[in-house]
């Protein structure tokens, strides 16, 4: 439900924009890598103006894309180093207790090798 409502306030109207923007923009634009011989042809790419304009759009969203990334960057060691901890934890608890040997002064009637005040049994998995 949310995706389709994302889908209808977002991005039609955005594509509705950009469409826009294509037909106001579509006539030929010279664009030169040479800023000291403007004519060389080599050096000189001739497209409509919405294409430039796309193109630096999605260069953009791909530069900031890697910026935001490569700044998250220590959050995302910290999460993995604390999904590791979490991980090692449970492994330890899920790990079969070390047999004890009996405690001296446990109560009468108790089991041999069970710690005192531990009548419960262990859970099994």
């Amino acid at each position: 439900m949310l995706n389709r409502f994302i889908l209808i306030v977002i991005f039609v109207p955005l594509a509705i924009i950009l469409i826009a923007l294509a037909v106001a923009n579509r006539e030929l634009v010279a664009f030169t890598l040479d800023p000291f011989n403007p004519g060389n042809p080599k050096l000189t790419l001739t497209l409509p103006l919405f294409i430039f304009l796309f193109l630096a759009l999605a260069v953009g969203m791909v530069v900031g894309s890697l910026a935001t990334w490569v700044k998250q960057g220590r959050y995302r060691k910290l999460a993995r180093q604390r999904g590791v901890e979490a991980e090692n934890l449970r492994q330890a608890v899920r790990a079969p207790s070390v047999p004890q040997a009996p405690v001296q002064g446990s109560a009468p009637g108790s089991a041999p090798g069970s710690a005192p005040g531990s009548a419960l049994p262990k859970p099994t998995n």
